[in-house]
C-alpha cells in the first residue's frame, strides 16, 4: 500500500475518543467512526458528535474496500432505538446521523428498525435534525417507504464510485440501483434531502467522476461528499493513488456548477463528516436562517 501523504494523517483526542466510546458501550450501541476506521473520529468525538451505526456490528455484504467485519449477524437490538435516543440526548445533540451495516437476512432489510430509530430519536429529541446513511434495501421500494415516512430531514445512500468501478468494489450493490434508490427517495417526498457519497483514488478518470454528478444530478441529489479512499487492509482493494488536494477542490468547483446545493470535496471527507453545514448552507441559500 501506498505511503500516505503528511497531509493525509490524523491525530486522535484519546480523552475525547475513550468518553464517547465509554458512553456507546454503555449504551449498547455501536458507531461507524470506531467500526470503519474514520480518520475524522478524533474530531467529530471531540465536538461531541458521532454516526451512529444500528444493526449491529456485523455486515452481511463484503464489499472490498470497506472495513467494516461481514460474516452471519446477530440478532436485532430491539431497544436500540430507545438507546439510540438516549444518548442523542445525553450528548445534546442538535444533528444526528444514523447509518447502519447491510442486513440482507432481514425480511424488509432492516428499513422497520430505522423508522423505529428515527420515531424515537424524535420523541426524546424534538429539534435534532436527522440524518439517516442507508444501503440500498436491495431497491426495494416497500422497505425504502418505511423509511421515507418517517420522514429523515435528510435520506443518503453511497454511490460510492463511478460505474466503471462500483462493481469492482461492492457486493451485491450496483451502480443503478443506488441511483433508483435516490430517485425513488425525491419522487416519494420531494421534502426530504438527498445526498451521497463517492471516494477518489480507486482509478477513476475526471471524465467519470463528471458522468456520475451528471447522474444524481438528473435524480435530483442535494448533497455530494467526495472523499479520499484509504486501503484498509493489504486485502481490500487495492489504491491506486492519493489524488492530490487541488484535484479535491477542482470537483467541488465542478459540482457546484452542477447545481448541487452543497459539495463536500477533500481527502479526510467522510460521508457523515459536518453533515451538518450541508443543511444549513441549503437553508441558507434559500434566505432561511
Amino acid at each position: 500500500m501506498e505511503t500516505k501523504p503528511q497531509w493525509f494523517k490524523v491525530r486522535y483526542n484519546q480523552e475525547a475518543v475513550e468518553k464517547v466510546t465509554q458512553l456507546m458501550d454503555d449504551l449498547e450501541l455501536n458507531t461507524v467512526c470506531n467500526e470503519a476506521s474514520c480518520p475524522n473520529m478524533g474530531e467529530c468525538y471531540s465536538s461531541g458528535t458521532a454516526t451512529f451505526m444500528i444493526l449491529g456490528r456485523i455486515c452481511t455484504r463484503s464489499c472490498r474496500f470497506c472495513d467494516v467485519t461481514h460474516g452471519k449477524p446477530d440478532a436485532v437490538n430491539e431497544k436500540e432505538p430507545q438507546q439510540l435516543a438516549q444518548a442523542v440526548k445525553k450528548m445534546g445533540l442538535e444533528y444526528v446521523v444514523i447509518t447502519s451495516v447491510d442486513r440482507d437476512d432481514l425480511p424488509d432489510y432492516g428499513a422497520g428498525h430505522f423508522a423505529k430509530v428515527i420515531e424515537e430519536v424524535r420523541k426524546y429529541n424534538p429539534h435534532t435534525m436527522i440524518e439517516v446513511l442507508t444501503p440500498d434495501f436491495q431497491g426495494d421500494q416497500l422497505a425504502i417507504d418505511k423509511v421515507i415516512a418517517a420522514k429523515p430531514d435528510v435520506f443518503n445512500h453511497n454511490m460510492e464510485s463511478v460505474r466503471r468501478i462500483s462493481p469492482k468494489i461492492r457486493h451485491r450493490a450496483t451502480y443503478d440501483c443506488s441511483l433508483r434508490v435516490l430517485e425513488y427517495v425525491k419522487q416519494q417526498d420531494p421534502s426530504i434531502l438527498t445526498k451521497t457519497g463517492i471516494m477518489l483514488g480507486l482509478g477513476e478518470t475526471a471524465e467519470e467522476i463528471s458522468e456520475l454528478m451528471d447522474d444524481i444530478r438528473a435524480v435530483d441529489v442535494d448533497f455530494l461528499t467526495i472523499g479520499q479512499y484509504s486501503q484498509p487492509s493489504p486485502k481490500h482493494y487495492p489504491l491506486h493513488e492519493f489524488v492530490p488536494v487541488e484535484t479535491f477542490a477542482e470537483y467541488q468547483r465542478t459540482g457546484m456548477t452542477k447545481k448541487f446545493k452543497y459539495v463536500a470535496s477533500s481527502p479526510l471527507v467522510r460521508s457523515s463528516y459536518r453533515a451538518r453545514a450541508a443543511v444549513e448552507s441549503a437553508h441558507n441559500n434559500k434566505g432561511e436562517k
